[in-house]
């Protein structure tokens, strides 16, 4: 009866460390090019932030030369390109944070 228990005990405590490591394998296989990722995520969060802003100056300039008014247009343009280019960013991030967080749950 003792020795039954023993072997329960050792098929238990080995399939937990089987799946332990399967669980820390696995992440280290998603984690492989986490730091290029983050690098790239960067690089993205940058640009969907810059390419609106700059194109919002370059539409202000335009009108500022060709409709001058009593405010500026390029102050007005480069303030709503870095709103939209925020919206983008932050939309993006989200988008990627939920799919990451989805893989994690289908993975466990």
């Amino acid at each position: 009866m003792d020795s039954d228990n023993n072997s329960n005990d050792g098929n238990l405590f080995s399939k937990e460390v089987s799946r332990k490591e399967s669980r820390k394998l696995k992440a280290q296989a998603e984690n492989s090019g986490s730091v290029w990722f983050g690098f790239g995520m960067f690089g993205m969060i940058g640009w969907s932030v810059a390419v609106p802003t700059v194109l919002g100056v370059a539409l202000g300039i335009w009108l500022d030369k060709t409709y001058p008014v009593s405010f500026s247009w390029t102050l007005t343009f480069l303030f709503l390109g870095l709103v939209v280019g925020s919206l983008v960013a932050w939309s993006w991030v989200a988008k990627e944070d939920k799919g990451m967080h989805q893989n994690r749950e289908d993975n466990e």
